[in-house]
């Protein structure tokens, strides 16, 4: 495809929509190194004069805060970060070990109808709040309330018809002559799909790990009904934050919203080149 120069109207829409994009990680991240005293200043403070770091230091010692006269938090955040990272690795590679042989099932053997995508995606398409209950009595009646392992199944039951969609129309985009050609070469079904399907889809999976991952990662409603005292998460911890005396610890809350992105963005920035790749793996159909 030939390139096309980059003209001055586009340029334009072109920046204003980085801005509206990064603005608020801009912000986010001036929060989070603002004193307590600049939070809700008014008019608001754009850059700190005097930059801290004693939020990110509020994460893990909670009465750091009381330096500027800040009531402490009533826990360190370190069991939540802990726990988003067990929660959230174990629930992808479940979702994506189901999903990517649930897709090549879909996508190479079976007849599908037209009801079959809406069978798929059928449990995305009710709100959070309304399925929350029920799994909140179901849970209660099987012991696995307040568990990682009750998070972990349901993180995967929710996640599970996005990873096996996207990976299904990966999987789709593979000429199957390639799997043909490997089972007449003396490989099995079995081992044709994971020697040769597997690594050419890679980008995809790359990039439906990291989707799959976000989702779990940022996951706020069923983490919060589906826990008490045994498990805590980012989104839920960062409810948390509230004093009497201050109110709501915005400094604090960004520290911790800031260390919640930067496995997202050195992840992202790792796999960059598969996530380009998967992104548009299947754009074109031939």
């Amino acid at each position: 495809m030939l390139s096309r120069p980059l003209t001055l109207p586009l340029a334009i829409v072109l920046g204003l929509a980085l801005v509206v994009t990064l603005f608020p990680v801009f912000w986010i991240v001036m929060t989070a190194i603002k004193p307590p005293t600049d939070w809700n200043a008014t008019p608001a403070i754009w850059i700190p004069e005097q930059p801290t770091l004693v939020n990110f230091r509020t994460l893990f010692d909670p009465d750091a805060i009381r330096e500027y006269g800040v009531g402490g938090v009533s826990q360190p955040a370190t069991a939540s970060v802990l726990g988003s990272i067990f929660a959230s690795v174990i629930a992808t590679f479940f979702s994506i070990l189901i999903g990517l042989f649930s897709a090549i099932g879909l996508s190479r053997y079976s007849t599908m109808t037209k009801a079959t995508p809406l069978v798929i995606l059928s449990g995305r398409m009710f709100p959070p709040a309304a399925i929350a209950v029920p799994f909140v009595i179901i849970f209660s009646v099987t012991n696995v309330i307040d568990t990682y392992s009750g998070l972990i199944a349901i993180y995967v039951a929710v996640t599970l018809p996005f990873s096996t969609w996207m990976l299904k129309s990966f999987i789709d985009d593979l000429p199957r002559e390639i799997e043909e050609a490997a089972m007449l070469d003396g490989r099995s079904r079995l081992m044709a799909h994971l020697t040769v399907t597997i690594p050419l889809v890679r980008g995809g999976l790359f990039a439906t790990t990291m989707f799959i991952f976000i989702l779990n990662w940022s996951e706020f409603m069923f983490a919060l009904v589906l826990s008490y005292t045994n498990v805590t998460t980012i989104p839920v911890q960062l409810a948390k934050y509230v004093t009497a005396t201050a109110g709501t610890l915005y400094g604090v809350q960004a520290a911790l919203a800031v260390l919640a992105m930067l496995p997202l963005v050195v992840g992202g920035f790792m796999i960059q080149s598969h996530l380009a790749r998967g992104m548009t793996f299947g754009a074109v159909k031939r």
